[in-house]
């Protein structure tokens, strides 16, 4: 028997169950992996609540985790039993000892990286490998605006933009996180709260602005980082934590200086097991030679994992959630 969290209906964290069943066996293309460790995201709590709708009632919760193979279904060539391996995408029932998921959700996990480290950073690290390195690639002493810096990808995105040797301005909402920001790497910040953004974003660059903006924030944030781009630039809008951007006017990106725009995601990057691996592992790489810092705040043991849901939606964690099977 295995253990895993599952809820029969929607609401607040007292409806995850910590239930017992017969692990699954895996299908054409699947593989079953024993988790040591599950990544807690925000995105979790929607599946929850029914802001976002799970396929069927009961389900699982989580799609990031690493842990080690225990069986092989059929036509699953390149990976084998016993194999390290994190995933960060795929189906719902991360939160669980055991998941079972299609193969090409899976990456092979060096040695060098814990179960832990890839829990806590698969998500959010792939998102800022190919919002850094693929969607605009940062070059050495570029100035890039980055907004929600202080946040989990933000967090990462810091690190890796200085490791790059790119200035990156971070924009956050108080001053305990642009004093966060500025010590993962952060070469400037921006405390909205009390700044104008796009006034200190023209005193920073000496009125160039910036080549590129990663926006997560979404409809509040639309229009200052429009006004923080560039003459020919580019606009990253990759989240909505503030409501979806929408009824955009093309006229505007050709009245601030034909401004490119684009909303991608990591699916849409990742979209063949060769390139999630080859993403992971520039990831994996990072951390490995110390550019990237994983910080694990929380450890929650699995049967905790409504208690970890209160502390991430009431905003009392900070860096990583992890929970142990």
């Amino acid at each position: 028997m295995s253990k895993r969290i599952q809820f029969s209906q929607h609401g607040g964290p007292e409806v995850l169950q910590l239930v017992e069943a017969s692990p699954a066996v895996p299908g054409a293309g699947e593989v079953l992996v024993r988790n040591h460790a599950v990544g807690l995201n925000f995105i979790d709590t929607y599946f929850r609540t029914g802001l976002y709708a799970p396929p069927a009632l009961p389900s699982g919760l989580g799609t990031e985790g690493a842990g080690v193979i225990e069986a092989v279904g059929a036509d699953v060539e390149h990976l084998r039993v016993g194999d390290r391996v994190a995933y960060a995408t795929g189906p719902l029932g991360a939160y669980g000892e055991h998941h079972c998921l299609p193969a090409r959700h899976l990456v092979r996990l060096p040695d060098a990286i814990s179960f832990e480290q890839a829990a806590a950073v698969m998500l959010k690290g792939l998102t800022t490998q190919y919002l850094l390195r693929q969607t605009h690639a940062v070059q050495p002493g570029e100035t890039l605006l980055f907004h929600a810096a202080a946040g989990g990808v933000g967090s990462i995105a810091c690190q890796w933009a200085k490791a790059l040797g790119a200035r990156l301005i971070g924009v956050v909402g108080s001053a305990e996180k642009a004093e966060r920001a500025k010590s993962l790497g952060a070469w400037a910040t921006i405390d909205r709260s009390r700044e104008d953004v796009v006034q200190r974003v023209l005193e920073l660059t000496d009125g160039k602005k910036c080549p590129v903006v990663y926006d997560s924030v979404g409809k509040d944030t639309w229009d200052i980082s429009l006004d923080c781009v560039a003459p020919r630039g580019l606009l990253v809008s990759f989240g909505n934590a503030s409501g979806a951007v929408s009824g955009v006017n093309l006229g505007i990106l050709a009245q601030k200086g034909s401004l490119y725009v684009t909303r991608p995601t990591l699916a849409g990057y990742a979209d063949t097991p060769e390139r999630l691996q080859a993403m992971a592992d520039e990831l994996f790489e990072m951390i490995a030679s110390g550019h990237l810092h994983v910080e694990i705040g929380q450890r929650y043991p699995l049967a905790e994992a409504a208690e970890a849901q209160r502390q991430l939606a009431g905003r009392a964690t900070v860096g990583s959630t992890i929970l142990l099977p």
